[in-house]
Parts: structure tokens; C-alpha cells; sequence
């Protein structure tokens, strides 16, 4: 086969759901009313923000040949730490200072630290102790989630500090700054996988842990470290929450797991490891709420979402089988 060729169906088999979004959005145009609009679109985009970055750090662990069921627990965890912190009711504690500038940047920092502090542990028990993946972080899911109660007492924190919120108010061409926000996580980790010796890391230790072991490269570093930025990447999706909703509740994020792991395989991401690129799982998750979006304005009940969301999964599914083979015979 010509490299010509080979790098046609690569192309294609790589960007297939950005041809499946397309389709969608072109029939969603033609056939539910009020659709075709610029503020329907930005509302997909702004919708599409928390579990967008939450769904980098999970792909990243995929990719890896791992699994992280914490980073929806995490990510109320970092939301209600922000909440308590710096908001003026309930539970909130009303913590402000001067300059205003530096409440944003504080908060920030604190919310990562949270979310980066779950990563660690996860990748600690994973590589170090060498238990499951799948063990640790539904345990993590678990008693993270408990945490939240813990700490808020069920209650919610209410009224987030107007140096913060503001960032949730604020708009560039039309579309909120918060969805521009997801844009630059996946811009930016998607340089990071394609471009720097980490990412090519990921791929090989995702496609084989024992010959990335022989190649000299420290696989359990590279693997702890991406649970620490899967929940990092957790940690900033609970801070976005935050101030989207200007504050916190316990139960605050409870499915953005279920959507973050949809979005992740229909972007073509291999639960296998080794396979899958960031630009694919934003256009998964556009795709999961551009369908959501026309659900809402069909005004159909929403367990049509969920039906939905699992035929996805599962033909999501299927589908990556078939390009494993498709590449097998043909690459």
C-alpha cells in the first residue's frame, strides 16, 4: 500500500466522528425548529465545557491503558473546596482579599491542588502497590463523593465571590469565556500528546507497558503521572462548575462520569490503549450535546438522552473494533 494511502485511511479512521458531528448538526439544522442558530451553538459549546475537560485527563488515561472513574468525584470535590472557600452563604465560608485579581488565581491553584492531590493517590496505588485501576478509582469515586458530604455537611455553598463568578459572565465573539477555556485545554493537550516526548510516552506505554519497560522508559512514571493530570484536569472542571452554578451542592456533577466516558470512546479513543487523539474526544463531546441540545428543544422527556447516549456507546464500541481490524488488514 502507498504511503499515500495509508495516510488517507489513517486520516479518516482518526477524524470519523468530526464526519458523524457534521451529519448531525446538518440534519438537526434541517429538522427540529429554532436550531439553526449562533446562540444555539455557543450554548452547545458553553454546555459542553465541564465535561470536556474532564474528559482530556480521562482519555489521557485511556490512552495509557488505564481507567479513572474518580475524575467525577474529584471534580465536585474541587467544586465544593472552591465553594466553602470563597462563597458568602450557606456553608460558604466568604473568604476575600486584595487585590480582587488574586481570588481567581488563588481559588484556581486551590482546585487543581485538590484534584491533582486524587490524582496521586490514585496513581500511587496503581503503579506503587499495583493494585487495579479499576478498583482504586471506583474506590476514589466513592469515598470522594463521601468527602463532599463530609466536609459541606450536605448543604451547598451559595453566592461565589464576584471577582470569580465574573469569569463566568464573560464572553468573546458571542461565545461565553468558559467554553473558550475547554478550547485552549484541548488545544493544548492535544499539542502535548502529539508533539512532546510525554504524549508519544502515553501512546507506547498504553500499546505496550513491557516494551515501553525495555525501551529504558520509567512506565510507572509516566503512568502516575497521568493520573495526577487526569485529576488536575478534574480539579479545573470543578472550579468551572463552581462558578457556572456560583457555588456548590453535594450532589453537584453527579453523570458528568457516564457523558466524560461516552465522549471519550465515540471520539474514537481504544479502551485497549495505545489509540485515540484529543481533537476526536472534543468532537465527541460536542456531539453528545449537540443531540442533547435538540432533545431539550423537541421537548422530549430526557431518558430519550440517555437511550441515546448508550446506542452511541455501544455502536461507539463496535466501532473501534472494526478500525482495529480495518488497520490490521489494510496498514
Amino acid at each position: 500500500m502507498s504511503p499515500a494511502r495509508r495516510a488517507t485511511i489513517e486520516f479518516l479512521l482518526d477524524n470519523l466522528v468530526w464526519l458523524m458531528l457534521i451529519v448531525v448538526l446538518a440534519v438537526f439544522s434541517l429538522t427540529v425548529p429554532n436550531y439553526f442558530q449562533f446562540g444555539i451553538f455557543a450554548n452547545i459549546f458553553e454546555q459542553s465545557t465541564f465535561v470536556g475537560v474532564m474528559a482530556i485527563g480521562l482519555a489521557i488515561v485511556i490512552i495509557a491503558g488505564n481507567l479513572d472513574l474518580s475524575v467525577e468525584s474529584t471534580a465536585a470535590l474541587s467544586a465544593m473546596v472552591t465553594g466553602m472557600l470563597f462563597s458568602s452563604s450557606g456553608v460558604g465560608m466568604g473568604i476575600a482579599f486584595e487585590p480582587a485579581w488574586l481570588m481567581p488565581v488563588v481559588s484556581l491553584l486551590i482546585a487543581l491542588a485538590v484534584g491533582g492531590i486524587i490524582g496521586f493517590i490514585n496513581g500511587f496505588f496503581v503503579t506503587r502497590v499495583g493494585m487495579s485501576a479499576f478498583i482504586v478509582t471506583l474506590a476514589s469515586f466513592i469515598w470522594v463523593r463521601g468527602l463532599v458530604v463530609a466536609i459541606s455537611g450536605g448543604r451547598s455553598a451559595q453566592n461565589l465571590a464576584p471577582p470569580i463568578r465574573i469569569i463566568g459572565m464573560e464572553d468573546i465573539l458571542g461565545v461565553p469565556l468558559l467554553a473558550w477555556i475547554s478550547v485552549g485545554c484541548f488545544v493544548i493537550f492535544a499539542f502535548v500528546m502529539a508533539k512532546t516526548p510525554f504524549g508519544r510516552y502515553i501512546t507506547l506505554v498504553g500499546g505496550n507497558q513491557d516494551a515501553t519497560f525495555r525501551a529504558g522508559i520509567n512506565s510507572n512514571r509516566i503512568l502516575w503521572t497521568s493520573f495526577v493530570v487526569a485529576g488536575v484536569l478534574a480539579g479545573l472542571a470543578g472550579w468551572l462548575l463552581a462558578i457556572r452554578t456560583s457555588g456548590a451542592t453535594a450532589n453537584l456533577g453527579v453523570g458528568m462520569l457516564f457523558n466524560a466516558f461516552a465522549a471519550v470512546v465515540i471520539g474514537g479513543v481504544s479502551l485497549k490503549g495505545g489509540i485515540g487523539k484529543l481533537p476526536g474526544v472534543y468532537a465527541g463531546v460536542l456531539l453528545l450535546y449537540s443531540i442533547h441540545t435538540a432533545i431539550n428543544l423537541m421537548g422530549l422527556p430526557a431518558h430519550f438522552t440517555q437511550m441515546i447516549l448508550g446506542g452511541l456507546v455501544l455502536a461507539a464500541v463496535l466501532l473501534d473494533t472494526f478500525k482495529l481490524r480495518l488497520r490490521e488488514k489494510l496498514l
